[in-house]
């Protein structure tokens, strides 16, 4: 069989996701039900404060065939030939030496295995995570995607039909929660951090500005950053706990808000999380809380299926597959991928 033909229709589908500093691997089964996922963090950048790209990519090498051992094992699957009928991979955006050992991975393996390749971007992966919740989302939906590189308002009026009505400006919010953990001290990754610091202090002890109240859907960090810092210094007996509930609370509002107002600017009949800042649990209570009060359906992905996961690829690369066909195994990594962009 030659790989322009396919494979048994089985629906599974491997996933392979490695453009930061996760290795994470998954096979899902008709787009909808992971039998595995397997996720791998990267601890060695939180020495650094951040993800230093090249470290990444040789931490996805070491671990890359290990990982995916793993998660067609758990499948129950038998790696020397297992029946897929293809494999996902991230192609971008994301950190280039990242997104190669993964491409890689997928290419090699689908010439042993002469199963096809879907290149998958990365963001689309993040807005088909919601496909793999017990709670089917209910279209046309406003999402919410927020992670440490992007915060953006995508109106998806069907899978594979996406419009982006806001985003940041400047700094992403999971970019905010890393510089302002820095700054207090807090180790790497900020998010968790922060969360974890404003479990014990009052959201309302200091009232961070709240940018771009102006109608608009698109977001600003970098003042509200800035405001922290500034507070912080000239007030350096106040608790840190104190800071970061009432950092958090700032962020949490106007993502929720925006997000609210974009749904009924555009008549949308759900919201949806998506996105590694999506696990704050702040975020999740608030923005479903405020969707009950609004009467829309509300899909806020299990954390892990929030933070980056092979399962996502799978699951985008399960619609991609049926919808436009394998990709040419020419594909290489987009660092700078769009999300209206396909290749």
């Amino acid at each position: 069989m030659g790989l322009n033909s396919y494979p048994v229709a089985n629906g599974l589908i491997l996933g392979i996701e490695t453009s930061c500093d996760e290795t994470a691997v998954a096979v899902v089964k008709d787009g909808t039900t992971a039998l595995s996922s397997i996720i791998r963090s990267q601890e060695i950048h939180a020495d650094f404060g951040g993800v230093v790209p090249e470290l990444a990519g040789r931490e996805h090498e070491k671990r890359i065939l290990t990982v995916i051992k793993q998660a067609i094992g758990e499948a129950g699957l038998e790696m020397h030939r297992p029946k897929l009928e293809a494999i996902a991979v991230t192609i971008g955006p994301g950190l280039a030496g990242a997104l190669m050992v993964g491409v890689a991975a997928a290419k090699g393996l689908s010439l042993a295995w002469d199963v096809p390749v879907v290149g998958v971007n990365h963001l689309e992966g993040h807005l088909f995570a919601v496909r793999l919740e017990a709670e089917p989302i209910i279209y046309p939906a406003v999402m919410l995607l927020v992670s440490g590189g992007h915060t953006m308002l995508v109106l998806v009026e069907k899978p594979g039909r996406y419009r982006i009505v806001g985003q940041s400006l400047d700094d992403a919010a999971g970019e905010a929660f890393d510089k302002v953990a820095r700054f207090l001290g807090l180790s790497y990754p900020g998010g968790p951090e922060i969360e974890r610091e404003a479990e014990f202090g009052d959201p309302a002890f200091v009232r961070f500005p709240r940018a771009l109240r102006d109608g608009s859907f698109n977001f600003s960090f970098s003042g509200l950053k800035t405001a922290v810092v500034t507070f912080a210094k000239k007030n350096p007996q106040v608790d840190i706990a104190d800071i970061a509930a009432s950092f958090q609370e700032a962020v949490v509002e106007i993502l929720v808000e925006k997000t609210m107002n974009a749904a009924k600017e555009f008549g949308a009949k759900s919201v949806a999380l998506a996105g590694g800042v999506g696990a704050n649990t702040r975020l999740r209570t608030v923005l479903a809380e405020r969707a009950h009060e609004l009467g829309l359906g509300a899909c806020v992905p299990s954390r892990s299926n929030c933070t980056d996961n092979g399962a996502m690829i799978a699951a985008a690369g399960a619609f991609r597959l049926e919808n436009f066909g394998p990709s040419d195994l020419s594909i290489g990594a987009y660092p700078s991928l769009h999300l209206e962009e396909s290749i």
